[in-house]
């Protein structure tokens, strides 16, 4: 089945319920013989064009791929909520619009704040979600996530931030690592020069800062919420996280009774760019694989 590289793919808009026109692009193979699709939330101020083309492309040539804006993000309209739950409740407004599309259940993937709000939506509407994945994540109320290391949020937290601190964050230090990021970067901003998403605002930034930050309050009670969560769920990190620590990666599969985890090796928070191949072949399997 053929599908257009998602370097190339154009904005899409849909008309959700709650009033939000929200901006979509859309590639994999669709009709008979699909299967479920997969929908991408992204991590915090990135928009269509943050997502490296590379594990895209990667994913999508036996599923379709969906990844969008959510609520005042990027060329969606109207205003990012500052919490997660009401991300949520944004994003499934959205997949019911394109529900008129022919879908029925989801599987999601989830990626840094995209992660949180992703364990809310199989929390808040459980037979929407068929399979989750949970991208350098943690549960909410966990102890030491109460916002991040100060020079993480120096680093992508600024108005401006410069290619060298996403790399620190996103990267390791190590010479394959960098090399790595260097050619995300090149994917992210050289493959596409035309009608680039909507850059995100600080409106935005300030509001799902709040989100990070509310959701990191430490609360154990929180923790037990993800007992309840029946559907498989694929968690993963990288080594060397420093913005969402690996170890959350553990804590969050250990509360989630059919999880399991994967670190990757030399790799930072964008460890799903580096590993882009390795990382869509276990997300290919996962989905695919028996419940």
């Amino acid at each position: 089945m053929e599908f257009n590289s998602y370097s190339g793919l154009p904005n899409e808009r849909v008309k959700a319920a709650n009033g939000f026109d929200y901006a979509y692009r859309d590639t994999g193979p669709t009709g008979d013989g699909a299967g479920v699709p997969l929908v991408l939330l992204q991590h915090f101020r990135g928009n269509l064009d943050n997502w490296d083309p590379a594990l895209i492309d990667a994913l999508a040539p036996g599923r379709r791929v969906i990844a969008f804006d959510n609520a005042g993000v990027g060329g969606s309209t109207g205003t990012t909520p500052n919490t997660a739950d009401q991300m949520a409740h944004d994003a499934i407004a959205f997949i019911e619009a394109i529900g008129a599309l022919g879908l029925g259940q989801v599987d999601v993937l989830g990626f840094s704040l995209g992660s949180f709000v992703a364990q809310q939506i199989a929390l808040t509407r459980p037979a929407l979600v068929r399979r989750l994945v949970l991208a350098s994540s943690a549960p909410q109320g966990a102890v030491g996530m109460h916002g991040w290391a100060p020079e993480v949020i120096d680093a992508v937290g600024n108005r401006e931030t410069s290619p060298e601190e996403y790399l620190s964050v996103f990267f390791t230090g190590s010479t394959a690592s960098l090399q790595a990021g260097r050619q995300t970067l090149q994917r992210i901003y050289g493959a596409r020069s035309e009608d680039r998403d909507t850059a995100t605002n600080w409106a935005t930034r300030e509001a799902q800062y709040d989100a990070v930050c509310t959701w990191g309050i430490p609360d154990h009670a929180k923790l037990q919420r993800l007992s309840c969560l029946g559907m498989p769920v694929f968690v993963a990190n990288g080594d060397s996280d420093p913005m969402i620590l690996p170890h959350y990666s553990h804590l969050l599969a250990g509360l989630i009774p059919q999880a399991r985890v994967k670190i990757y090796p030399d790799s930072a928070h964008g460890f799903l760019f580096q590993h882009h191949a390795e990382f869509a072949a276990d997300v290919d399997a996962f989905l695919g694989g028996p419940r």
